[in-house]
Parts: structure tokens; C-alpha cells; sequence
């Protein structure tokens, strides 16, 4: 059955109010939702696996440090070609062949996880997993066709969040497997997302579609990727997003390690910072929209680092109760970022569009054509600093068997993204007058309402 749709334009509000737009878009959202959902649990698997993995497993602190960057790195570099495989294959098409392709990391495991087996092969298979996080960035390509600019940032913001939530669904059931069955049976959480991967995927063929006017645009892509902004992006959403996706990887062996808690005692507890980090994802946008997504980065990036300072300091006072209101703090800020980075993209390729002279729908074209194409690669490169923090934490376990120095470099790494977005996107250069941004310079006072 063909689920092409040769004409689709939810910028006219009759299309969309009456000609059935947003109730397809609805349709497709749900869907999309679901199977980015599961998507981020299979990514998020090995942060769950490590947690069974006693001393049969013969893997050493830093080594499953290692093992669930894995998966972070190989889900950081398909979020590129997954970017474009929505305007070559079809939203719905590569819906169903994703969600398909999480069966191969899940049945894999499902044979090869137990006691004995060797390094080389929980690592080929934890890379295999990586395919979950490619996902992220075809189902958000797909959604921002669907829906009219004057609803984008809603619609992402539930299809990221939904997505996200995906990394405390799959800790919550990992919590409940080693409660219930105990911490030597990995195979139960695979026995869980093995049906409901085949579920999305018959899902997607049944209600999702196809969108013929969507095509490719490498001349976009390389315009995005020769643009300063896309860099400096990318930087701050390795701040954020890369602090959620390492950070939801790396809690529960980090208090395993720090403060010495066991399988269970780990599991009851990861969930929450995923969770909360997830839940407030939209809110960042929310208060992007009302105050400027670089005033709201900026903060967020001080209290990233307030954060920071207090694990570091609970992590030396061996305050089991200060590390975890630290960082679950972490968590929560992370998520609040995530949302207005995000919604910055956009403003600051209108607002480089209107210095090009471009003004109106002229205006509102070029910048979606150039931010469609950076959120892609900066979307990769966020993915990307999950895998520094879980290579920080392994080398501070290996060299000073606590995590102490890594929390001290990301406090680092904060101060940076704090100066960055202060320096290019809310610094008032001398000159430069109070008009909203007239006549400041590109990077400048221009984009502090972004």
C-alpha cells in the first residue's frame, strides 16, 4: 500500500485547519514518538547491561566505562547519514527500516551476554546499539516537514522529549528486573524491547507517511557545515545535550564505583536524573521563546557548573546524599539546555538571513533551509561529547579511582560554554547601539534574542 503524500503545505492554515494537515501531522508525531522512544532505550541499553555484569564478566571499572561509549560514539556519527535518509527513502519507510535495524543490537546481545564472554565482543556488540541513536535525528528531520514554523518548536520539543524519556524507560526496567529476578538475568530487559521493537515498526507501516515534496539539499548541508555558527553550536550542544546522553550512561557505574552501591542499589536511583532531564526539556524551550534561547543558555550553563562544583565538592566530603542532589541538578540544567540550544538554531540563521537583506518569507525560507541542515550535524556532534565524558570518567577511575578529576574538567568545559555564549551571542560590542541588535555586527548583540 502507498503512503505518498504528493502535497503537503502547513503553512497555509486552511490546508492545515481544514484540509486534514494537522491531523496527519498529529498521526505521525504519535508514531514518531513511539519509535524514537524505544529507539533511545536501545541506545541507552549498555548503561543498564554494565550493571549485570559481575566479576564472571572479569571487566574492570574502567573497562565498562569504555563499553557504554561505545554506543554514544556509533550513534553520534549515524545521526548524519540518518539526517538524510528521511528525503531519500521517506519518513515512513525509514521509520519502519529503523526501528527494524534495533532488532540486530537486541537479539545479538540476547546470544552472546553472559559470564565469559569476551571484551571484543560485548564491545562489537555495544557499538551495534549505536543504531538507536541515529534515530533521534531522522525522526526529528521527519517531524520539521510536518508542521508549520508557527508550531515547530512544540512538536520537536514533544518528539525529543518523548525520545529522551526513552533512557529512564529502559533504567526503570533494568531497576525492575534486578529487583525481581536479580542481577544475573540480562536477558529479561532484552525480552521486554524485543516485541516492542517489531510493535513500532508495524506501527509506522500501518498509520505513518511518506512526504514526496521533502528532498535532499546537499548544498544546504555544506552551507550549514561552512558556517561558523553550526561550530559554535555544536560546542555548546555538547555542553548540554552531551552532558545528558554521557551522563545517562555513565550514573549508575559511577555510583557503583564512587560510593560503592550495589547492582540494585545503583538501579533504584539512575532513573531520575533521565527523567527529570527529559520532563524539562520542553520548559527550556518555553523559557527560550519568552527570554531569548541565549540568555537561558548562558544561565543554564552557570548553573551547570554551580552544579558541578557541588558534586566535586560531595565527591571529596564522600556525601553520598550532596552527589546526588549535585548530580541530578546536573540532569535537570542539562535538560533545560537542551531546549533552548535547540530552539536557538533557528534564530540565529533568521538573524543571519535578515543581514543578508532577506526580510519576510524570503527571510523565514533561507533560515529554515540552513537550520534544517545544521541541526543535523550539530545534533551528531552533541551526540559525540557523551562519549568524552564516559572517556574522562574511565581515565579518572583508572588513574584516581574516583571521579573527582572528570567533574572537575567538565566544570572546565562549563566555564567555556558560559564564556562562548556570553562572548558571541549576548556581548555588546563598543558601538554597537540598544535597538534590538541595528547595525551590530554578525555574532554579535544581534542574535541576544535568539
Amino acid at each position: 500500500m502507498s503512503r505518498w503524500i504528493e502535497r503537503w503545505d502547513p503553512e497555509d492554515e486552511t490546508f492545515w485547519n481544514e484540509g486534514g494537515g494537522r491531523r496527519v501531522a498529529r498521526r505521525n508525531l504519535v508514531f514518531s514518538v513511539l519509535s524514537e522512544h524505544i529507539g533511545f532505550s536501545v541506545w541507552s541499553l549498555w548503561s543498564v547491561m554494565v550493571l549485570f555484569m559481575g566479576p564472571g564478566y572479569g571487566i574492570d571499572p574502567a573497562g565498562k566505562f569504555f563499553l557504554v561509549a561505545m554506543p554514544t560514539l556509533v550513534g553520534g556519527v549515524l545521526r548524519v547519514p540518518y539526517t538524510f535518509a528521511v528525503a531519500k527513502f521517506g519518513g515512513r519507510n525509514w521509520t519502519i527500516v529503523s526501528a527494524l535495524l534495533l532488532l540486530i543490537p537486541t537479539v545479538t546481545a540476547a546470544f552472546v551476554v553472559k559470564p565469559g564472554v569476551s571484551y571484543t565482543t560485548l564491545m562489537l556488540v555495544a557499538a551495534l546499539t549505536g543504531v538507536g541513536g541515529g534515530n533521534f535525528a531522522s525522526s526529528m528531520t521527519n517531524i520539521n516537514s510536518f508542521y508549520p514554523l508557527r508550531e515547530k518548536g512544540w512538536a520537536l520539543g514533544l518528539n525529543a522529549g518523548g525520545g529522551n524519556l526513552g533512557v529512564a524507560a529502559i533504567q526503570l526496567v533494568g531497576l525492575l528486573v534486578i529487583g525481581t529476578a536479580g542481577a544475573t538475568h540480562p536477558r529479561t530487559v532484552l525480552a521486554v524491547y524485543i516485541p516492542l521493537i517489531v510493535v513500532a515498526a508495524t506501527l509506522a507501516a500501518l498509520f505513518m507517511d511518506n512526504l514526496a515534496p521533502v528532498k535532499n539539499d546537499t548544498g544546504a548541508a555544506i552551507d550549514a557545515a561552512r558556517d561558523p555558527h553550526t561550530w559554535i553550536m555544536s560546542l555548546l550542544y555538547v555542553g548540554t545535550f552531551g552532558s545528558f546522553i554521557g551522563y545517562s550512561f555513565a550514573f549508575g557505574l559511577v555510583l557503583q564505583n564512587q560510593f560503592g552501591r550495589t547492582p540494585l542499589g545503583a538501579a533504584d536511583l539512575t532513573f531520575i536524573g533521565p527523567l527529570l532531564g527529559s520532563l524539562v526539556r520542553p520548559v527550556g524551550g518555553r523559557l527560550a521563546d519568552r527570554f531569548g534561547g541565549a540568555r537561558i543558555t548562558w544561565w543554564n550553563f552557570l548553573a551547570m557548573a554551580a552544579a558541578t562544583g557541588l558534586v566535586v565538592a560531595a565527591s571529596e566530603a564522600k556525601s553520598l546524599a550532596a552527589f546526588l542532589v549535585g548530580f541530578i541538578a546536573l540532569f535537570v540544567f542539562s535538560g533545560v539546555g537542551n531546549g533552548s540550544a535547540y530552539k536557538m538554531i533557528p534564530g540565529i540563521f533568521h538573524k543571519k538571513a535578515e543581514s543578508l537583506g532577506l526580510t519576510g518569507e524570503a527571510a523565514a525560507a533561507h533560515g529554515r533551509r540552513l537550520s534544517g541542515a545544521a541541526m543535523g550535524l550539530i545534533g551528531a556532534v552533541g551526540a559525540l561529547g557523551g562519549v568524552a565524558i564516559n572517556l574522562a570518567f574511565r581515565e579518572s577511575f583508572l588513574d584516581a579511582k574516583s571521579g573527582t578529576p572528570a567533574f572537575v574538567s567538565f566544570l572546565a568545559f562549563y566555564a567555556v560554554c558560559f564564556a562562548v555564549t556570553w562572548a558571541v551571542y549576548l556581548r555588546r560590542p563598543a558601538g554597537v547601539p540598544d535597538a534590538a541588535g541595528q547595525g551590530a555586527p554578525a555574532g554579535a548583540a544581534a542574535y541576544a534574542e535568539v
